[in-house]
Protein backbone atom coordinates (compact mmCIF):
# COMPACT_ATOMS: atom_id res chain seq x y z
CA UNK A 1 0.00 0.00 0.00
CA UNK A 2 1.84 3.17 -1.16
CA UNK A 3 2.26 6.55 1.04
CA UNK A 4 -0.60 8.76 0.83
CA UNK A 5 0.69 11.95 -1.21
CA UNK A 6 1.72 14.88 1.47
CA UNK A 7 1.41 18.78 0.40
CA UNK A 8 4.83 20.84 -0.80
CA UNK A 9 5.28 24.00 0.38
CA UNK A 10 3.76 25.86 -2.35
CA UNK A 11 0.66 23.88 -1.86
CA UNK A 12 0.54 24.74 1.98
CA UNK A 13 1.05 28.46 1.44
CA UNK A 14 -2.12 28.74 -1.01
CA UNK A 15 -4.01 26.57 1.56
CA UNK A 16 -2.91 28.85 3.97
CA UNK A 17 -3.99 32.19 1.87
CA UNK A 18 -7.27 30.51 1.10
CA UNK A 19 -8.08 29.92 4.52
CA UNK A 20 -7.35 33.64 5.62
CA UNK A 21 -9.06 34.64 2.89
CA UNK A 22 -12.53 32.32 4.25
CA UNK A 23 -11.70 34.75 7.37
CA UNK A 24 -11.80 37.55 6.14
CA UNK A 25 -15.27 36.62 3.82
CA UNK A 26 -16.39 35.55 7.33
CA UNK A 27 -15.52 38.88 8.99
CA UNK A 28 -17.42 40.79 6.19
CA UNK A 29 -20.56 38.43 6.75
CA UNK A 30 -20.47 38.99 10.43
CA UNK A 31 -20.15 42.47 9.75
CA UNK A 32 -22.70 42.61 7.36
CA UNK A 33 -25.43 40.62 9.73
CA UNK A 34 -24.68 42.10 12.64
CA UNK A 35 -23.24 39.09 14.23
CA UNK A 36 -20.78 40.69 16.19
CA UNK A 37 -19.06 37.41 17.97
CA UNK A 38 -18.40 36.11 14.69
CA UNK A 39 -16.93 38.92 12.58
CA UNK A 40 -14.54 39.42 16.11
CA UNK A 41 -13.66 36.44 16.39
CA UNK A 42 -12.76 36.32 12.70
CA UNK A 43 -10.86 39.45 12.70
CA UNK A 44 -8.67 38.10 15.54
CA UNK A 45 -8.39 34.77 14.07
CA UNK A 46 -6.89 36.25 10.70
CA UNK A 47 -4.86 38.42 12.52
CA UNK A 48 -3.33 35.04 14.65
CA UNK A 49 -3.13 34.04 10.96
CA UNK A 50 -0.41 36.40 10.29
CA UNK A 51 2.12 35.72 13.39
CA UNK A 52 4.08 33.90 11.61
CA UNK A 53 4.81 35.85 9.36
CA UNK A 54 5.59 38.43 11.83
CA UNK A 55 8.29 35.94 13.40
CA UNK A 56 10.02 35.40 10.11
CA UNK A 57 9.97 39.49 9.69
CA UNK A 58 10.78 40.70 13.17
CA UNK A 59 12.76 38.21 14.57
CA UNK A 60 13.85 36.61 11.47
CA UNK A 61 12.56 32.98 12.90
CA UNK A 62 11.08 30.98 9.77
CA UNK A 63 8.44 28.79 11.22
CA UNK A 64 7.88 27.09 7.81
CA UNK A 65 4.53 26.12 5.65
CA UNK A 66 3.50 23.86 7.48
CA UNK A 67 3.35 25.72 10.88
CA UNK A 68 1.55 28.51 8.80
CA UNK A 69 -0.72 26.10 7.86
CA UNK A 70 -1.72 24.55 11.40
CA UNK A 71 -2.15 27.90 12.50
CA UNK A 72 -4.74 28.68 9.99
CA UNK A 73 -6.00 25.42 10.07
CA UNK A 74 -6.93 26.09 13.94
CA UNK A 75 -8.37 29.46 13.94
CA UNK A 76 -10.38 28.59 10.58
CA UNK A 77 -12.15 25.92 12.71
CA UNK A 78 -12.83 27.77 15.67
CA UNK A 79 -14.28 30.56 14.03
CA UNK A 80 -16.06 28.37 11.78
CA UNK A 81 -17.68 26.92 15.41
CA UNK A 82 -18.89 30.20 15.92
CA UNK A 83 -21.18 29.87 12.76
CA UNK A 84 -23.49 27.01 14.80
CA UNK A 85 -21.27 23.79 15.09
CA UNK A 86 -19.99 24.68 18.78
CA UNK A 87 -23.56 24.70 19.49
CA UNK A 88 -25.13 21.82 17.92
CA UNK A 89 -21.82 19.44 17.07
CA UNK A 90 -20.62 17.85 20.19
CA UNK A 91 -17.60 17.37 20.02
CA UNK A 92 -16.62 20.59 17.99
CA UNK A 93 -15.00 22.19 20.58
CA UNK A 94 -13.18 19.89 21.87
CA UNK A 95 -11.63 18.70 18.67
CA UNK A 96 -10.62 23.34 18.43
CA UNK A 97 -9.21 23.21 21.89
CA UNK A 98 -7.38 19.87 21.07
CA UNK A 99 -6.01 21.83 18.11
CA UNK A 100 -5.53 24.83 20.06
CA UNK A 101 -3.32 23.65 22.92
CA UNK A 102 -1.07 21.18 20.51
CA UNK A 103 -0.20 24.54 18.60
CA UNK A 104 0.40 26.39 21.91
CA UNK A 105 2.26 23.01 23.42
CA UNK A 106 4.17 23.07 20.40
CA UNK A 107 5.25 26.97 20.77
CA UNK A 108 6.76 25.82 25.04
CA UNK A 109 8.18 23.07 23.79
CA UNK A 110 10.72 24.77 21.18
CA UNK A 111 10.55 28.16 22.98
CA UNK A 112 11.61 25.95 26.47
CA UNK A 113 14.27 23.70 24.59
CA UNK A 114 15.66 26.40 22.61
CA UNK A 115 16.04 28.60 26.10
CA UNK A 116 17.82 24.95 27.30
CA UNK A 117 20.12 24.98 24.56
CA UNK A 118 20.84 28.77 24.38
CA UNK A 119 21.35 29.99 27.87
CA UNK A 120 24.00 28.75 29.91
CA UNK A 121 22.28 30.27 32.87
CA UNK A 122 19.33 28.00 32.60
CA UNK A 123 19.13 24.75 32.65
CA UNK A 124 15.82 22.46 33.02
CA UNK A 125 16.73 18.73 33.21
CA UNK A 126 15.17 16.41 29.98
CA UNK A 127 12.25 14.62 32.13
CA UNK A 128 11.12 18.43 33.24
CA UNK A 129 10.85 19.29 30.12
CA UNK A 130 7.45 17.38 29.45
CA UNK A 131 6.22 18.74 32.33
CA UNK A 132 7.01 22.33 31.77
CA UNK A 133 4.78 22.16 28.33
CA UNK A 134 1.92 20.53 30.04
CA UNK A 135 1.44 22.74 32.96
CA UNK A 136 2.17 25.81 30.28
CA UNK A 137 -0.63 24.57 27.99
CA UNK A 138 -2.87 23.68 31.04
CA UNK A 139 -2.41 27.31 32.48
CA UNK A 140 -3.15 29.17 28.61
CA UNK A 141 -6.27 26.96 29.17
CA UNK A 142 -7.36 28.33 32.14
CA UNK A 143 -6.69 31.48 30.77
CA UNK A 144 -8.87 30.94 28.17
CA UNK A 145 -11.56 29.49 30.02
CA UNK A 146 -11.39 32.35 32.24
CA UNK A 147 -11.82 34.86 29.26
CA UNK A 148 -14.57 33.02 27.77
CA UNK A 149 -16.53 33.49 31.73
CA UNK A 150 -15.63 37.07 31.64
CA UNK A 151 -16.77 37.83 28.03
CA UNK A 152 -20.38 36.21 29.02
CA UNK A 153 -20.50 37.82 31.53
CA UNK A 154 -19.58 40.97 30.42
CA UNK A 155 -21.73 40.36 27.62
CA UNK A 156 -24.80 39.33 30.52
CA UNK A 157 -24.22 43.35 32.17
CA UNK A 158 -24.16 45.04 28.81
CA UNK A 159 -26.99 43.33 27.07
CA UNK A 160 -25.19 42.11 24.13
CA UNK A 161 -24.24 38.65 22.91
CA UNK A 162 -21.13 36.96 24.21
CA UNK A 163 -18.24 37.04 21.60
CA UNK A 164 -16.86 34.13 23.50
CA UNK A 165 -19.32 31.25 25.10
CA UNK A 166 -19.07 28.96 28.23
CA UNK A 167 -21.55 26.10 28.38
CA UNK A 168 -21.04 24.84 31.77
CA UNK A 169 -18.53 23.58 34.41
CA UNK A 170 -18.73 20.11 32.39
CA UNK A 171 -17.53 21.54 29.00
CA UNK A 172 -14.60 23.33 31.37
CA UNK A 173 -13.14 20.45 32.75
CA UNK A 174 -13.63 18.46 28.75
CA UNK A 175 -12.02 21.48 27.50
CA UNK A 176 -9.21 21.13 30.11
CA UNK A 177 -8.90 17.27 29.24
CA UNK A 178 -8.39 18.00 25.55
CA UNK A 179 -5.94 20.75 26.38
CA UNK A 180 -3.83 18.53 28.30
CA UNK A 181 -4.21 15.51 25.05
CA UNK A 182 -2.87 18.45 22.61
CA UNK A 183 0.51 18.66 25.46
CA UNK A 184 0.76 14.89 25.77
CA UNK A 185 0.87 15.00 21.76
CA UNK A 186 3.51 17.31 21.48
CA UNK A 187 5.62 16.26 24.29
CA UNK A 188 5.73 12.21 23.10
CA UNK A 189 5.80 13.53 18.80
CA UNK A 190 7.07 16.64 19.36
CA UNK A 191 10.85 16.09 18.91
CA UNK A 192 11.10 15.02 15.09
CA UNK A 193 8.72 17.61 13.84
CA UNK A 194 10.08 20.58 16.07
CA UNK A 195 13.87 19.77 15.99
CA UNK A 196 14.73 22.05 13.05
CA UNK A 197 12.60 25.25 14.38
CA UNK A 198 14.41 24.66 17.58
CA UNK A 199 18.18 24.91 16.05
CA UNK A 200 16.34 27.75 13.72
CA UNK A 201 15.77 29.68 16.86
CA UNK A 202 18.69 29.06 18.92
CA UNK A 203 20.88 29.99 15.50
CA UNK A 204 18.85 33.33 15.67
CA UNK A 205 19.32 33.72 19.19
CA UNK A 206 23.19 33.16 19.21
CA UNK A 207 23.59 35.52 15.61
CA UNK A 208 22.05 38.25 17.87
CA UNK A 209 24.07 37.53 20.76
CA UNK A 210 27.09 37.60 19.05
CA UNK A 211 26.17 41.46 17.16
CA UNK A 212 25.62 42.50 21.04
Amino acid sequence: MGRLPSLGPTARRRLSRLLQAALAVMFVVGVATAYVALAVNAVLALAVTFVPNLLRRDVNVALGPGVTLAVAVAAFLHVVGMAGPYEHVWWWDHMTHALSATMVAAAAWVAVHALNEFSEEVYIPEPFLSVWVLLFTLAAGVGWELAEFAARALSGWAGVEPILVQYSVDDTLFDLVFDAVGAVVVSVAGGRRLRPLVDRVVETLTRRRDRL
